[in-house]
């Protein structure tokens, strides 16, 4: 079995080679892959160091799975081509929504590996992290609308926008001028609430994507409604979440579904500081819920605050968790 990552110098890349490093999963060969700027560089893997090859010199069947780390660009004009001779496990949003590529979370859904044509697609950072409580929550109690309200941190806009945070905060500090590349607005000491471009609605791409994602992981006749929020944190997304169920529950039995959610853990304790943060949350695999508590205005609703690390199981380590997945399924 070998690897493969495109995309490997990017943020998602090298977590995605972190991830690796420290992972038990048995493979022969690492291949990294880049752009014609960063290939011929070196990264170092497991006591050695591995060579950065050129996207357009690369041979895709090299490895059996590859992850693609490189956006929705490169994934519309190679993952087709690659797709022909390797498993594709994307993490961009340009396959997320079509019919016959699964969208896939380890935990969730992976029933959906069971069938497709050699691209696999991971959701949404912001998805991903909600849809962790919500499917227990589902099973249980059949949820009718979700309302939710993301605080995203840079990181997920990549590693020119980290930069201007920072940057930014210098310069605020030292009393300079701020100016604004990435973000529409100055992003130090602020809160922006556009994330992605914006549909003729007036809702942002990136509320869209929550809402047809999340459909399509769970069940499309859940309601879903988002308003994204970038603010000045560097790693972790955080989220506020209303979940509306069609009948009433026991919220006492809702604490203990949440408690076994696979691939989170419950830190709820009603005192100061008994929550997760997104810095506590930075470098850890596991999706924190806090917070939670009954709707005082709908007895049929509960509210939640969902932390994780989004380039962890927002993005990169999810994409890891299929492969392994997928090996189960091909008993490697």
């Amino acid at each position: 079995m070998n690897f493969a990552i495109i995309g490997a110098s990017g943020n998602v890349g090298r977590k995605t080679i972190e991830i690796l490093e420290k992972s038990k999963i048995s493979f022969d060969n690492l291949f990294l892959v880049a752009s014609s700027k960063t290939a011929g560089k070196k990264i170092k893997f497991r006591n050695q160091e591995i060579k950065i090859e050129k996207l357009e010199d690369y041979d895709f069947s090299n490895a059996q799975i590859t992850f693609f780390a490189a956006g929705s660009a490169i994934a519309k004009e190679w993952a087709p081509k690659a797709a022909k001779k390797t498993i594709v496990i994307d993490n961009s949003s340009y396959y997320r929504m079509q019919k016959d590529v699964p969208l896939v979370v380890s935990e969730v859904n992976p029933e959906a590996l069971n069938k497709h044509n050699n691209i696999i697609s991971n959701p949404n950072c912001s998805t991903m992290q909600m849809v962790l409580p919500l499917k227990p929550l589902h099973d249980e109690y059949k949820i009718k609308r979700v309302v939710v309200s993301t605080y995203q941190a840079v990181s997920g806009a990549g590693k020119a926008s980290m930069d201007e945070l920072f940057d930014q905060t210098k310069n605020y500090l030292e009393g300079k001028k701020i100016n604004s590349q990435n973000f529409t607005k100055q992003i130090a000491f602020n809160l922006i609430p556009h994330i992605d471009v914006f549909d003729k609605d007036g809702y942002t791409k990136e509320e869209l994507k929550m809402t047809n994602e999340t459909k399509k992981i769970l069940d499309n006749e859940i309601e879903v409604t988002a308003t994204c929020v970038r603010v000045p944190v560097k790693t972790g997304h955080s989220e506020s979440i209303n979940i509306e169920f069609d009948n009433l529950y026991d919220f006492e039995n809702i604490v203990r579904i949440l408690k076994k959610a696979p691939g989170c853990k419950v830190v709820d304790e009603k005192k100061d500081g008994g929550y997760i943060t997104p810095i506590e949350a930075e470098g850890d695999y596991t999706t924190y819920i806090s917070r939670i508590r009954k709707d005082n205005s709908n007895v049929k609703a509960i509210n939640l605050w969902v932390v994780s690390d989004n380039l962890l199981k927002g993005a990169a380590l999810n994409t890891i968790q299929i492969a392994e997945c997928l090996m189960k399924k091909m008993k490697l």
